[in-house]
C-alpha cells in the first residue's frame, strides 16, 4: 500500500468524523430494523466472497466485516449521539480500514510486505490518535461553554445587584411613601426581592 492510499484512508476517515453528531436518539422499532439490516448485508457481503479464493477471500471477508462494524458503529451513534460515539464511529473505521489493507498486504512478501504492514499500522495509528484528539477537544469545548455560560451569568447578577444598590441610594432623597415606592420600583426593575 503506498503513502496516497494511507492519506485519502485517513483523510477519508477524518471527513467522516466531522460530519457532526447525529440527529436526536432512534425508536426502539427503527433501531432494531436498521440493525437487522445491518446484519442481512454483512450476511449477503460475506456470501459474496465465497466466489473469491485465497487472500482475495480474505480481503472480501474484510471488508465485509468493517463494513458491519462501521455501519453498527454509526447506528449507536445515531440511536445516542454523543463525542464518544463519534469517537468510536472514528475507530471502527480506522480498524477497518487497517484489517483490509493488512489482508492486502499479505500478497506482498519481504520487505514489501514489511513495509505495507507498517504503513498500515502508521495509518490507523494516526487516524485513532485524531479521533481521541477531536473528542478531547469536544469535551474541553463543552466545559469551557460551561464555565462561560456560569460565569455570564453571575456577571449578569453582579450588574443587576450593582444597578438595584445605585437606585436604591437614589430613593433616598424622597421621604415616606415617596420613598417606598421608588425602592418597590427598583426592586421591580432589577429583579430584587
Amino acid at each position: 500500500m503506498n503513502n496516497f492510499r494511507i492519506t485519502a484512508i485517513t483523510a477519508a476517515i477524518a471527513c467522516a468524523f466531522s460530519a457532526g453528531a447525529m440527529a436526536n436518539s432512534m425508536s426502539k422499532e427503527d433501531y432494531q430494523s436498521s440493525k437487522a439490516g445491518i446484519a442481512a448485508a454483512y450476511t449477503s457481503a460475506r456470501a459474496g466472497c465465497n466466489s473469491f479464493s485465497a487472500n482475495a477471500k480474505d480481503v472480501c471477508v474484510a471488508e465485509a466485516k468493517g463494513k458491519e462494524n462501521v455501519a453498527m458503529a454509526e447506528l449507536e451513534a445515531k440511536n445516542t449521539p454523543s463525542a464518544d460515539a463519534s469517537y468510536k464511529v472514528s475507530v471502527a473505521r480506522a480498524d477497518a480500514a487497517y484489517s483490509v489493507a493488512k489482508q492486502k498486504c499479505d500478497d506482498k512478501s519481504g520487505n514489501v510486505k514489511d513495509v505495507c504492514l507498517k504503513e498500515a499500522d502508521a495509518a490507523a495509528v494516526a487516524t485513532k490518535a485524531d479521533a481521541k484528539a477531536r473528542m478531547k477537544t469536544s469535551d474541553a469545548n463543552q466545559v469551557a461553554k460551561d464555565k462561560t455560560t456560569a460565569a455570564r451569568g453571575d456577571a449578569a447578577t453582579n450588574k443587576r445587584d450593582a444597578d438595584y444598590a445605585v437606585a436604591r441610594e437614589k430613593c433616598d432623597v424622597f421621604a415616606a411613601d415617596a420613598k417606598d415606592t421608588c425602592i418597590k420600583e427598583a426592586k421591580a426593575r432589577f429583579g430584587q426581592t
